[in-house]
C-alpha cells in the first residue's frame, strides 16, 4: 500500500489553507463564550474587557502547523487596563478551551475530494501566565522565552517545506525535503488546480504546504508596536527626531547574478546544451537527405 493512501493529505492541505479562518472563528468563539458566561450581549463586550492575543506557528517534524499562542484579557482601554471582576483566569481558561474544541471551518464543496470540517486537534494546553510565579502558572518571562525559541527556529528544523516558491510541479522534485514534504507540495499543486480553490493560491503556497500565515502574529493592542519600539531605540542613541532617510520608490530589475562557482556549472550546462542543439539540427539535416 502506498504513502498517500494511509494518510490524508487533502485534509492537511486544507486545514494550512484555512488555519488563519480558523483561529479568526476561534477568537470570536472566546469572545462569545466570555459574554454568555457574564451575562453580556456579544455586541457590548468591548465595553467591559478586550481579548488580544499573540500567536506563533511551529512546523512539527510530520510537517504539521502547530500553534502556541498567548490570550490575554484586559479592560476595554487595552493593556494598561485592568481587566474587569469577572475576567478571572479561570474563566478565560475554560473559554479558551471550549472555542478550541467548538471551533470548526467548512471548505468549499468539490466535486474531486468533497467538503471537510475542518478543527484543530485534541492536544490543547491551556496554562495560566502571572507576572510572578505563583503555584503552577508560567511568569511572563518563560512565556516570552518560550514563544521566541519556535520564532527563531529554521525551517530545516521544522520540516516548513521549501524556502522559495515554486513555479511548476517538476521544481517540487527539486526540492531536498523528505517524501511525506514533497507529497504535500504535490496535493497542494494538484487542488490548486481545481476552480472551487482558487481562492485559496495553493500553488503559490505549495512551498508552504498550504500554509499562508505568518510564524509570528498579534494583535495591534497586544504589546508594543514596531514604531513604538524604533522611537524608544531614536531616544536611546540621543537624536532628536527619526533621522533622515531617502526612499526611492520608482525600482527597476537590472537582473539576477551567479556566485563564480555557480557561474562555472551554469556556463557547462549552456555549452553541452548548446552542442546538442547542434547534434540535433545536424541529425535532421542528415535525416532530409536521406
Amino acid at each position: 500500500m502506498a504513502t498517500s493512501d494511509c494518510y490524508d493529505y487533502v485534509a492537511h492541505v486544507l486545514w494550512h489553507a484555512h488555519a488563519g479562518q480558523l483561529w479568526d472563528r476561534f477568537t470570536r468563539v472566546v469572545r462569545r463564550r466570555l459574554a454568555v458566561t457574564v451575562g453580556l450581549p456579544q455586541s457590548r463586550f468591548p465595553e467591559y474587557a478586550r481579548l488580544s492575543f499573540a500567536k506563533v506557528a511551529e512546523y512539527q517534524k510530520r510537517a504539521a502547523v502547530h500553534v502556541h499562542a498567548v490570550v490575554r484579557l484586559d479592560g476595554p482601554a487595552g493593556p494598561a487596563d485592568p481587566p474587569p471582576d469577572w475576567g478571572r483566569s479561570a474563566r478565560l481558561s475554560i473559554a479558551v478551551q471550549a472555542a478550541a474544541r467548538s471551533a470548526v471551518v467548512r471548505t468549499s464543496y468539490s466535486p474531486a475530494v468533497g467538503e471537510h470540517g475542518l478543527r484543530w486537534g485534541r492536544e490543547i494546553d491551556v496554562r495560566p501566565l502571572r507576572a510572578r510565579t505563583e503555584n503552577d502558572g508560567l511568569t511572563d518571562d518563560a512565556v516570552a522565552a518560550y514563544v521566541a525559541k519556535y520564532v527563531t527556529k529554521g525551517a530545516s528544523e521544522t520540516a516548513a517545506g521549501a524556502d522559495r516558491r515554486l513555479s511548476s510541479w517538476d521544481d517540487i522534485d527539486a526540492v531536498s525535503a523528505p517524501l511525506n514534504v514533497r507529497t504535500l507540495m504535490r496535493t497542494c499543486w494538484s487542488l490548486g488546480g481545481l476552480a472551487e480553490f482558487e481562492s485559496l493560491r495553493l500553488r503559490s503556497w505549495a512551498h508552504t504546504l498550504g500554509f499562508r500565515g505568518h510564524i509570528l502574529t498579534k494583535s495591534r493592542a497586544y504589546s508594543a508596536t514596531y514604531a513604538a519600539l524604533r522611537e524608544e531605540r531614536v531616544a536611546h542613541e540621543g537624536y532628536d527626531d527619526l533621522p533622515a532617510a531617502v526612499t526611492d520608490v520608482f525600482w527597476r530589475y537590472v537582473g539576477s547574478g551567479h556566485t563564480p562557482g555557480a557561474a562555472l556549472i551554469a556556463a557547462g550546462v549552456a555549452k553541452d546544451l548548446a552542442r546538442n542543439r547542434e547534434i540535433a539540427w545536424e541529425l535532421r539535416k542528415l535525416g532530409e537527405r536521406l
